[in-house]
């Protein structure tokens, strides 16, 4: 390979990354402004989680901040972990309520493994410490 198809490469994924992390931002961008702004079917779901509504606020904050980590360069591979971690907390939530397994248990890890792939592929830095594919 060249080193002009290794950087046409690289451009690509780069910007493949930068559209995934924008779906993933926007997402998570907008289920933060839902909790934030205490919708009625938030506070519902919430409680029938099993959660006091009155955690909707924090939750939302959690997750405001975490998205912002994700989408700032120098932040985004902590973001990356903070939001792994209230992801799992989403799994484990529709697990010990025993939902649906393949839409809303599973869900969670659906949505890490595009928030990781995004930021594998946009990082340089993630793509040497993992070298998948070499």
């Amino acid at each position: 390979m060249t080193s002009a198809d290794t950087a046409a490469t690289r451009n690509w994924m780069r910007w493949t990354g930068y559209g995934l992390t924008g779906l993933v931002s926007l997402f998570m961008t907008m289920d933060a402004a839902m909790k934030l702004t205490q919708l009625p079917i938030v506070l519902e779901t919430t409680a029938q989680l099993g959660w006091p509504v009155t955690t909707v606020v924090s939750l939302g904050l959690v997750l405001l901040i975490s998205t912002a980590l994700y989408v700032i360069p120098s932040t985004s591979l902590l973001g990356a972990i903070l939001l792994t971690g209230y992801l799992g907390g989403a799994v484990a939530t529709h697990a010990r309520v025993e939902s649906p397994l393949f839409s809303h248990t599973l869900f969670g890890v659906y949505v890490g493994i595009m928030l990781w792939g995004a930021l594998y592929l946009r990082s340089d830095r993630l793509r040497s410490l993992i070298p998948i594919g070499r």
